[in-house]
This record gives C-alpha cells, sequence and structure tokens, in this order.
C-alpha cells in the first residue's frame, strides 16, 4: 500500500489556498507594518520567534484593528517574550501524547477513537499551540493501518496535525480511501483550523473526496472570537455544511483574547448563524511557553455560567480540560 503526492508544490499546480499559505507572514516587522503599528513592539518578539517561528496567512491579518497591539488577533499569533517563562507546572507535553502513541503517528486515548497525526505543519502558529514543541510526524502508514484494523473497537479515525488539510486533497483522498477499507471503522474526524484562517481551503476537491467516502465525515473547526469569522469564513463553512458534513467547532479560553462573556456569547452566535456548533471551550494546556494566555477556573465557570445565562443550552460549548491518562476530557464544573 502507498499513497503518493504527500505535497504537491509545483507552481503549475497550486491552487488558491496554496498560493495565499505561500504569502503567508513570516516576519514580525512585515505585520506590524501591515497593521500600522510601531517597531518598538519587536523588541518584544525577537526570543520568541526564534523558539517558535511566525507564521500568519495575510486574510487572517487582514481581520485585525490597524493601530492596536491588543487586537484579539494579533494577540493570538504575535511572539512575545513572555513565551520565555520556564514555569513547573507547564510542560513540552502537556496532553500526554508521548504516553499514549500506539505506533508512530498514530495515538489512542479515548475508547472508540485514534488520533492520527498526519502533518507537523500548520497554515498559522498560534502561540499557544500545545504541540508547538513537538517533533515533525513520523508516518508509517501500513503500521498505522494495521494497528487500525486489528482493533474492531475503534469505530472513528481523527486527522489532526499540524493541520491536516495543509496536505493536498489527492493524499487525503487516498488515506480516506484506504481507512474506508476497515469494515469497523465508520467516522473520520478531522481536527482543522484552515477553514478560518485559511477559507480558501475549502474548495470543490475537498468536498468531493469528503462527500464520495463511505466513512461518515465530521469536521471540528477551531475559531476563538468572533472577529476570525468574516464573509469569506462564512462562505467556507457554508459550503462545507451544505455538502451534509457536520461541522463542530472548538475554542480555547485564552487571557485578553476570549476571557470575557461578550465575545464568547458572540462567537457562538456567528457559529450557529452558519449552522456550526459550538462544541468544546478547552482551558490553557499547560505548554512551555503558553503561560500568558491562562484564565484561571473559577474565571472560566463564571464565565460559562453568563454564556448559560444569555445563550440556549445547544449555544453552550462543554467547558473541559485534558487531562493525561483520565479516559475522557474533563468537564468543568466539577460535580
Amino acid at each position: 500500500m502507498m499513497i503518493t503526492e504527500r505535497s504537491d508544490s509545483r507552481p503549475h499546480k497550486q491552487t488558491d489556498w496554496q498560493r495565499e499559505l505561500r504569502q503567508a507572514i513570516h516576519n514580525p516587522t512585515q505585520l506590524l507594518e501591515l497593521l500600522e503599528l510601531s517597531e518598538l513592539l519587536l523588541g518584544h518578539t525577537i526570543t520568541a520567534k526564534q523558539r517558535f517561528g511566525l507564521q500568519v496567512p495575510k486574510g487572517y491579518v487582514a481581520r485585525m484593528r490597524k493601530g492596536d497591539p491588543n487586537d484579539p488577533l494579533l494577540r493570538q499569533v504575535l511572539p512575545l517574550t513572555d513565551e520565555n517563562q520556564q514555569l513547573p507546572e507547564f510542560s513540552l507535553d502537556p496532553v500526554g501524547d508521548v504516553a499514549a502513541f500506539i505506533v508512530p503517528g498514530l495515538l489512542q486515548k479515548y475508547q472508540g477513537r485514534v488520533l492520527l497525526l498526519t502533518t507537523s505543519a500548520c497554515a498559522i502558529h498560534c502561540r499557544y499551540c500545545f504541540r508547538r514543541h513537538s517533533p515533525p510526524s513520523q508516518l508509517h502508514l501500513p503500521a498505522i493501518l494495521d494497528a487500525i484494523r486489528t482493533d474492531s473497537s475503534i469505530s472513528e479515525v481523527i486527522l489532526s496535525g499540524g493541520d491536516p488539510l495543509i496536505l493536498t486533497d489527492n493524499y487525503l483522498a487516498q488515506l480516506a480511501h484506504h481507512l474506508a477499507t476497515i469494515p469497523h471503522v465508520q467516522r473520520l474526524r478531522l481536527h482543522t483550523r484552515l477553514p478560518i484562517v485559511l477559507p480558501e481551503r475549502v474548495n470543490d476537491e475537498l468536498l468531493a473526496w469528503l462527500t464520495e467516502t463511505r466513512l461518515q465525515p465530521v469536521i471540528v473547526v477551531h475559531a476563538n472570537h468572533p472577529n476570525e469569522i468574516d464573509h469569506h469564513v462564512n462562505h467556507a463553512l457554508q459550503r462545507l455544511v451544505g455538502a451534509g458534513i457536520t461541522v463542530l467547532n472548538q475554542s480555547v479560553l485564552l487571557r485578553s483574547v476570549n476571557d470575557n462573556a461578550a465575545a464568547l456569547i458572540a462567537l457562538s452566535e456567528a457559529l450557529f448563524s452558519h449552522r456550526v456548533l459550538p462544541y468544546y471551550l478547552h482551558l490553557l494546556d499547560r505548554v512551555q511557553g503558553a503561560a500568558h494566555f491562562e484564565v484561571p477556573e473559577q474565571t472560566a465557570i463564571q464565565l460559562l455560567e453568563q454564556m448559560r445565562v444569555a445563550l440556549p443550552g445547544y449555544l453552550v460549548p462543554k467547558l473541559v480540560r485534558e487531562v493525561p491518562g483520565m479516559a475522557y476530557k474533563q468537564l468543568y464544573p466539577k460535580f
């Protein structure tokens, strides 16, 4: 068994989303110039950038407020010297990925489903990413498929990364085909930030293989703030939902980004206006370099209560934390 065309970088083959990705911003100076911000901020970025590089598509930058150093979208991507804090309660592997690997590239934490780390690449470098210190994914696909095939309790395969949608549709379609030959696998879930940060990725080719597979597709997108959802994202989400694909959203609760009820309520409303259901609101995974984003548990619970007052139950995401070794994500508040 072999899957060909892991990537497709030949110029004449590039699609709109690949061109946008190639034009992503990697230089903090360029980012600050586009946002009409003082270069004095560069003093807060240089060492952090060296540890975990800046990467952000220009279309995402276009949603940021010019002249505002506290813009909630900018805060998610701009390297800061705060990332250099080394705290004992924060680690390089905060969710216990290393201990959960079955074979390289495939891990299992919860009954009935496995997670396939398809790639270490992503379209955007979120400063709070819990896999920011992870080494590049090493995949041996025959071993991965054999492991799934021999465990009949596995009904769902989750594609993660990095971001699986950074891979070409040709590669993903072949991967879906091989998974669909395993009778007990019923669902294919993709965890992806691309429909939010690079909405051009939702194209005809993606929709074709998602709707042609025997497997029931579920896409979990990742938006943290209502300002991330513009008309381009609206169009991408509507295309996914219109194709009959279940689309959910997960967010991370982030200090000075979305740690207020107004932003969280507006996000749920914006998502559902495009028929996307809020799924999870994660407490921060305690990865080294992200401590400045942490919101206290009690504050998070108070925000959840405010959301429950303002919204119908189906628009209130589950407030959760992933704890290594537990059989499921831990729900808050704990009763």
